[in-house]
Order: C-alpha cells, then structure tokens, then sequence
C-alpha cells in the first residue's frame, strides 16, 4: 500500500512539474524565494499595525520567532529521519522531469509548507476579528508552496504533511499567543480608544 502511495506521488509530481513552461520558469524560480515577498509581509504588517496594539505586535514577533524555530527543527528531525530524496535527486525520478535548481536536503516533508501555512494561520487568526477578506491571505502559503512542486524540489505528498504540520502548529502557537495576550491583557487599538 506504501509504496503504491508514493509511486501516485510520484506520478503527480512529474505530471504537475511538466505544466511548466519556459515563461513560467523565471517567475516560479522568484517567487520561490521568501525574501521575494517583503511587499506582501509590509502589507501584513501594516494591517495588524492598523487594528493591534504595539505590546500585541511584539508578543506576535516573538511567538512568530518560536514558531519558526520549533517549525524549522521538527521539520529537520522528520527530514533526517525519513531521508526522502529530493525528486530531482531521486534517479527514478529525475529523467521525467524539468529540473530548473538542485538541493542537497531531503524532501519529506516541506519546510516551505509548514512555516508558511502556519505562521499565515496564526496572523489570520489575529486579523479576522478585523478584516472580512482576511482569507485572502492563505493565497500565500499555497503559490508559496507550489512552487516546490514546479520547480520539482517537493512531492505533492511533502507538501500535503507540511501543510498539515503547519497548521496543526498554527494552531498550538496561536493559542500561545492568544494565552499570554489574555495574560497580560493587551488590548488591540479600537480597546486602547475606548479607554482614552
């Protein structure tokens, strides 16, 4: 049953990375990149700047930090545990494909796809109570995370678990947040009024 589910994976991953096409491989091979995406985080920033205070801004950052930290080390274990090959690694694999960049590290599971699925359920969890499209922003994390797959350096199935990882943290360091702002009872902007 296994390795029925992983030759499927396999066949996914090599039909989803032949959709590329050579004007598309420039913009994946961008976006792929976080730091790539600072006007998307400057636009996050601002609109939880917007609605909450700065004392609430800082407990994010820090649990943001400690969730990437926790995030990045599991993902390492797991990686190093399972020792997946990378498809563009994996000589079964590889002749089928359109390589467009090489890696060295594992692939099972994505951490590309858990610390952005997580890190962005957090902050919508934050920015719902103000923002009815806050939804909006988990586009992210998918095109994010889909480029792994284009660029043939993720199976679909290293996405999937690292989505569900991610989130699954998300939600346990949400409520860490959520804790420690109850705590010490930081109030958000539209409170912080109310009070003046």
């Amino acid at each position: 049953m296994w390795e029925n589910i992983i030759h499927k994976d396999q066949q996914l991953l090599i039909y989803l990375n032949n959709l590329g096409t050579e004007f598309l491989d420039p913009v994946f091979m961008y976006i792929t990149h976080q730091i790539n995406w600072w006007p998307f985080f400057l636009v996050l920033i601002f609109l939880l700047l917007k609605k909450i205070s700065l004392k609430q801004f800082g407990l994010l950052v820090l649990v943001l930090a400690l969730f990437f930290l926790f995030t990045d080390q599991m993902t390492n274990v797991v990686k190093y545990a399972v020792a997946r090959l990378r498809p563009v690694n994996e000589p079964l694999v590889e002749p089928y494909l359109r390589v467009l960049t090489k890696r060295g590290s594992f692939s099972f599971f994505s951490g590309h796809a858990s610390n952005s699925s997580g890190a962005i359920l957090i902050i919508f969890l934050i920015l719902r109570k103000y923002y009815k499209y806050a939804w909006l922003i988990f586009f992210f994390p998918l095109l994010f995370a889909y480029t792994r797959i284009y660029l043939a350096l993720h199976y679909p199935l290293d996405i999937l678990c690292g989505y569900i990882f991610g989130l699954s943290s998300g939600f346990l360091f949400y409520y860490i947040f959520k804790y420690f702002n109850n705590k010490y009872r930081l109030t958000d902007k539209q409170q912080e009024n109310a009070f003046e």
